[in-house]
């Protein structure tokens, strides 16, 4: 076979394969037609005799509530005169929407295909990189959070060491644009560690391996950092998008699940008086006296998983953010990845069964994480003044058996719940129910 023929069945197999992306992004488009965002309200709604869960601890049985232009106008306990927009609520329960932090929600589709990927940009440092205007409205990810009472997410960049920019949203929009609720809330790094585990399948054992390019990664971080902090240039977009960080514009969110690099980063940034916040895991429970003393918020990466060496309890990650609330420290509760998280109120459930309060563990994924994200004046609890983003339930929303939505709302607005994924339910209930 000569060289031309070599190049145009290659040619043919590369246009092959070309059309078959294409067909499949079709296909996948075809599907995944996600609800209609809801029209603005236009009349005040009243909920009657309901359980409240405020969202800040306290909980008020058989209470009313009121919205009127996306806004809470009443709740409480108070005597009112018929307006015919009452809708009792005996038995069911109304809680603040559901907060998932720390989440690459709406930069991933399917994460076998690289093409819908867009959480990972190539290069170590990439502060300018915003995550905002890469965010999908019409991912077929978010109806399955919205109908697990999920309706605002922190969607994060990844990889690297400065990964870029994250920014606050709300799942009902037709673009980016109406989706911001905060934009670029925080600049996220990613702080490595001298030593760290790694699996050697030449053993089957996992051993410690130092990084031999350790104090590169760190002169690189801080270099970035001090570089920023000492420059008039506002032109290079790297640098204006740290500056940003010391004037109070942004947060620093420092991922790292190393107990001498938690140490390390927060000693660093505490130095360059900046606020920062702990995305981490089981390494937290080690220096949680550090981390209370120097007042640093806590998104714990995951409730469900194993113990992070043979030492710890085998419940070592059930019991973490029970630990780390009752050592005084602000803890969010986030989710892997974004293809679950709608289990994200499922893990807050676990740390009850793990000691924690259950109003507690529903704050780590409402009011604390609205704190932390700096958007609790307008979102996180059900109080007078703040959004109207709630949902109804049947039953206890942190537990499988309770948490079913009957209605929700973002800004006032009742957003739609029947999605593709309950046609499928519907579909084949029947099927093997003949």
């Amino acid at each position: 076979m000569n060289n031309n023929m070599r190049k145009l069945i290659k040619n043919k197999m590369m246009v092959s394969g070309l059309m078959a992306t294409s067909l499949l992004t079709c296909a996948m488009s075809v599907q995944a037609l996600t609800p209609t965002p809801a029209a603005e309200q236009s009349q005040e709604v009243v909920f009657t005799n309901a359980t409240i869960h405020v969202g800040n601890g306290k909980v008020l049985e058989n209470a009313q509530l009121a919205f009127n232009e996306g806004k809470i106008t009443r709740v409480g306990h108070f005597k009112m005169a018929a307006t015919g927009n009452e809708v009792n609520l005996k038995g069911k329960h109304i809680y603040p929407g559901f907060i998932l932090s720390n989440s690459n929600l709406g930069l991933t589709e399917v994460d076998s295909f690289k093409a819908t990927r867009d959480f990972n940009e190539t290069g170590q440092m990439n502060p300018n990189v915003r995550s905002l205007i890469a965010y999908n409205t019409d991912s077929e990810r978010i109806p399955p959070l919205r109908f697990n009472g999920v309706l605002l997410a922190q969607t994060t960049p990844s990889g690297g060491l400065v990964s870029g920019t994250s920014s606050v949203v709300q799942l009902d929009a037709w673009n980016w644009e109406d989706a911001a609720v905060k934009v670029d809330d925080g600049l996220h790094v990613n702080w490595p560690a001298n030593w760290r585990k790694q699996f050697d399948w030449a053993t089957y054992t996992v051993q410690l391996k130092q990084d031999k390019n350790y104090d590169k990664k760190i002169s690189a971080i801080k270099a970035l950092f001090e570089d920023a902090k000492n420059s008039n240039n506002s032109d290079n977009l790297k640098l204006a998008s740290v500056q940003s960080v010391y004037s109070g514009d942004k947060k620093v969110f420092v991922h790292s699940n190393n107990p001498k690099a938690i140490i390390e980063s927060v000693n660093y940034f505490k130095g360059l008086d900046v606020e920062l916040v702990l995305v981490t895991g089981q390494a937290a429970a080690t220096v949680k006296g550090f981390i209370k003393d120097n007042n640093v918020p806590v998104i714990i990466e995951s409730v469900h998983g194993l113990p992070s060496s043979n030492e710890r309890s085998v419940d070592a990650a059930y019991a973490l953010p029970t630990e780390l609330a009752q050592a005084g420290i602000n803890v969010a509760l986030s989710y892997p990845g974004s293809m679950s998280s709608r289990n994200l109120a499922f893990t807050a459930g676990t740390t009850v069964a793990y000691g924690n309060d259950k109003e507690t563990a529903l704050s780590m994924i409402t009011l604390n994480p609205a704190k932390i994200l700096g958007i609790d004046k307008d979102y996180g609890s059900l109080e007078v003044g703040k959004s109207a983003t709630l949902f109804i339930s049947e039953g206890d929303a942190l537990d499988m058996r309770g948490n079913i939505l009957t209605e929700a709302y973002i800004d006032g607005r009742k957003i739609e719940l029947h999605t593709r994924q309950q046609e499928l339910n519907d579909r084949f209930a029947k099927k093997y129910a003949e």
